[in-house]
């Protein structure tokens, strides 16, 4: 298989994408492989929840990519919706037809623009090259930072006076995890615009606006539709991959010599100086892209950005991962602290956690955010815990005192005394001082994969890892009470954190086998070997002693342990599955059956550091773990880390091509390292 990437000259370090111009470039060779650089996929956002995905060659292989996706509001919490999926792009001269674009329909590439693809580079933003005898055009993509629009500019050079580029946007007006296809519901109309024009098929969605500027260019009203766009990728999943898109005419702009053209895109107001907008910002791109090398740590702070983001009323948040999650409670507190503290922004991570205080009802927070508590949903019975786990990290990260016991003192209370006295979800303290969570027929931890057979891997009763961010929180809640002054408030939460810490050593600890069952019940206890237990050896306050946590580590990088992160499952269990493909029910039966995960690399790191050491081999060792992941940011999600994995080498990438809490969790173990100190 070719690489997307240089060779790397002699000398690069271990866990460094190549340096040069671009931090991924794809050459024409490579170019003319489809199957291959149909593989990778790249990620732009707006800061507002929508973004712009597609391959280098702008050929889209689901039915999520597209040049603009955004929520919106008032349907169904905000869906997102795919507008405009791309252009048909020629360049044309006298009766000569060039394509820039590939599109593929019924397993037929056409156009098939890719021939005169020279090179793609991914930073500081998607760039493709082409060349068609004399003359050079160049495209370009950006999406403007807070606005739910895009940029795409044409630059040429050696194009004769009667050369002419003709776009026809195709459109899908749709809401993201659909399919559209030739209806007569449609509404063909255009409206005319200074240098634009503006569209509104269908009367439930926003007008989409196009404008351009740079060049004279016209637009010529016909509307088409293009049947049978396939989508590789849906196929391969077992869903349906087929649609049509809608063009409601064609742009022509005239080029030729040296020439700029911006052709913007929008939802709502037109974009009045596409331009202008564009150096703005191309520069804030070329800036960003600029302050960061090309080690795997760089890489993924660089990528970080494309989840932090802001609801339509202001509120900040955490999408957890592109193309198709939305804003998650729970992926929100776990990525948060590798998204901002790690990171250096302790501002932006307070204001995430103080934003998150009206959602809180009845001691739970929710699963999937909506505009309001109301429109929101509780599924989740420890996204709570999480959300307390990151006020520690928030405080251990320099927030000041009295902040905490003022603002966050109150709820992570409110989060305990429901757990206490029983709240929903089933959630109840028992006699042992630990929260029973979900029922049998309620997954209500991140093993939530359900199948028409029931939840894949049940976890009612009380799972390992929510029974350690118990005793976190009653620790920190001792701890903030001595802080606030309250001697009666603050042996309250001791007497019951230490017997929380008794019942979770009784019920988890497997003295003859030295590790920790994954959930406890009446009924008996799952000693399946899972990531989980590495949590509850990670955590600063937690029941288990050194020996224990050194044990539990050891046995995870045993079983667990790959290149991109921790298996689901060990292998010598039974219910063990290698693979994560098939249809959705055969994914969802391999999710948390084997597949790996990212994200628990970072509780693998924090367990090591607290367990076996801080010398510099171990700090040496960890740091190797995480620069493997270095040929992955140039393999699937560009520049970005995978939702999952294969759980048999070689560790096949799968889920979604950029995921939170995968790229988050690599960044705290990072800083984790330079500090020496989980």
């Amino acid at each position: 298989m070719p690489s997307t990437t240089p060779v790397q000259p002699h000398g690069t370090s271990r866990g460094t994408l190549p340096s040069g111009r671009s931090l991924l470039s794809i050459h024409h060779d490579q170019c003319l492989r489809l199957r291959h650089v149909l593989a990778r996929e790249w990620l732009l956002t707006d800061g507002r929840g929508g973004f712009a995905s597609s391959t280098p060659l702008l050929c889209p292989t689901r039915r999520y990519h597209g040049l603009l996706v955004a929520p919106v509001a008032g349907s169904g919490g905000g869906k997102r919706h795919l507008f405009l999926s791309r252009f048909e792009e020629h360049v044309v001269r006298g009766e000569r037809r060039f394509p820039l674009s590939v599109g593929r329909y019924s397993e037929v590439f056409s156009p098939r623009g890719h021939r005169s693809l020279e090179s793609f580079d991914l930073v500081p933003f998607p760039s493709s090259l082409y060349r068609i005898g004399r003359a050079e055009f160049r495209r370009e993509i950006l999406v403007p930072r807070g606005r739910h629009a895009v940029l795409v500019r044409y630059a040429v050079s050696g194009a004769l006076a009667d050369v002419e580029l003709e776009l026809d946007p195709l459109l899908a007006f749709r809401e993201a995890d659909s399919l559209t296809f030739e209806n007569d519901a449609l509404d063909p109309s255009v409206e005319e615009l200074p240098r634009g024009f503006a569209v509104r098929p269908y009367d439930g969605l926003p007008k989409l606006a196009f404008t351009w500027a740079g060049t004279g260019g016209s637009f010529e009203p016909r509307s088409t539709w293009f049947n049978g766009v396939e989508y590789q990728e849906e196929l391969a999943r077992g869903y349906p991959g087929h649609e049509d898109l809608w063009s409601p005419g064609c742009l022509r702009l005239a080029t030729g010599g040296e020439s700029e053209i911006v052709v913007a895109a929008s939802l709502g107001e037109p974009i009045e100086d596409p331009l202008e907008l564009w150096h703005e910002e191309s520069r804030r791109r070329v800036l960003r892209a600029s302050s960061v090398g090309t080690g795997t740590r760089s890489v993924l702070d660089l990528a970080a950005d494309e989840f932090l983001y802001r609801a339509s009323d202001g509120r900040p948040g955490v999408i957890a991962g592109f193309p198709w999650f939305g804003e998650w409670g729970r992926d929100t507190y776990i990525a948060l602290p590798g998204l901002t503290l790690a990171r250096g922004d302790l501002e932006l991570a307070g204001e995430i956690l103080t934003a998150a205080l009206p959602f809180l009802s009845g001691g739970l927070l929710p699963n999937v955010f909506g505009a309001d508590p109301e429109s929101s949903h509780y599924g989740s019975a420890d996204a709570s815990l999480w959300y307390a786990l990151a006020v520690l990290r928030y405080d251990r990260a320099g927030a000041g005192e009295d902040e905490i016991v003022e603002r966050f003192l109150p709820a992570l209370a409110e989060i305990a005394e429901s757990y206490l006295a029983g709240t929903g979800l089933e959630i109840v303290c028992d006699e042992g001082g630990l929260p029973r969570l979900g029922t049998t027929e309620l997954n209500a931890t991140w093993m939530d994969a359900v199948t028409p057979d029931g939840p894949v891997t049940p976890r009612n009763g009380f799972p390992v890892e929510t029974s350690a961010l118990w005793y976190s929180l009653l620790a920190h809640l001792e701890e903030l009470e001595v802080r606030r002054g309250d001697e009666r408030a603050a042996k309250r939460w001791k007497k019951a954190k230490r017997r929380a810490g008794r019942t979770f050593v009784e019920r988890f600890w497997i003295e003859d086998k030295r590790y920790l069952a994954d959930v406890w019940n009446e009924d008996g206890r799952d000693e399946s070997v899972r990531p989980n237990m590495v949590i509850a050896a990670a955590l600063e306050a937690s029941p288990l002693k050194r020996g224990k946590r050194t044990d539990v580590v050891q046995r995870a990088e045993v079983e667990l342990l790959t290149p991109r992160g921790l298996r689901t499952l060990s292998p010598q269990s039974e219910g063990y599955v290698g693979r994560y493909a098939g249809g959705p029910d055969e994914r969802d039966g391999a999710y948390h059956q084997g597949t790996v995960w990212p994200w628990p690399l970072g509780f693998f790191c924090e367990a090591w550091m607290r367990a076996i050491g801080t010398r510099g081999r171990d700090v040496e060792h960890l740091r190797g773990l995480l620069d493997e992941f270095a040929p992955h940011l140039a393999e699937a999600g560009l520049l970005h880390c995978s939702e999952v994995f294969d759980g048999d080498p070689p560790h096949a990438a799968g889920g979604t091509i950029a995921q939170a809490w995968s790229t988050s969790e690599l960044l705290r173990a990072y800083a984790m390292l330079d500090r020496r100190s989980p």
